[in-house]
């Protein structure tokens, strides 16, 4: 007489879950909960997202405007005029991606001049607007000050 102590599990097992009803997978209403969640929390974070990327392109413009105007005392310096000067780049940021700022200079005479970065695409519903610097250092933009610059 051999016994199948394989089979006799095999049995139990089965009976056990005979007598119980398993549930798979998620109903309706747990499923909907969490959508919502996911909604509420996208909500809040793609605002914030979007206002983190427009900071880092102004970032950039600003940084890209300091540059030409150090390049304009340069030549300043050796010309004793700011007029001839030619932009080395129009656009920000200068390599890889969309361009976000275009920029420009104006007024350049014997002892003046000033540059302009203009947001154009997604960036012109950034506050701060365009931005200003002249050659005197003096910053402008349509937002405050303190936050734009």
């Amino acid at each position: 007489m051999n016994v199948d102590l394989n089979q006799g599990v095999a049995m139990d097992h089965s009976h056990k879950r005979a007598g119980r009803r398993f549930a798979r997978g998620f109903t309706l209403v747990e499923l909907m909960v969490v959508v919502a969640i996911v909604a509420i929390l996208a909500g809040i974070a793609l605002p914030s997202y979007q206002d983190s990327v427009r900071k880092s392109r102004r970032a950039q413009a600003k940084a890209d405007l300091v540059e030409i105007a150090q390049g304009l005392e340069r030549f300043h310096s050796v010309n004793n005029s700011y007029v001839d000067y030619a932009l080395p780049f129009k656009i920000s940021p200068r390599v890889g991606g969309a361009t976000q700022y275009n920029l420009a200079a104006a007024n350049l005479g014997a002892t003046t001049f000033a540059l302009t970065a203009t947001p154009v695409g997604a960036q012109t519903s950034d506050s701060c607007g365009a931005l200003t610097v002249n050659q005197a250092g003096v910053k402008g933009s349509a937002g405050p000050i303190a936050e734009c610059w």
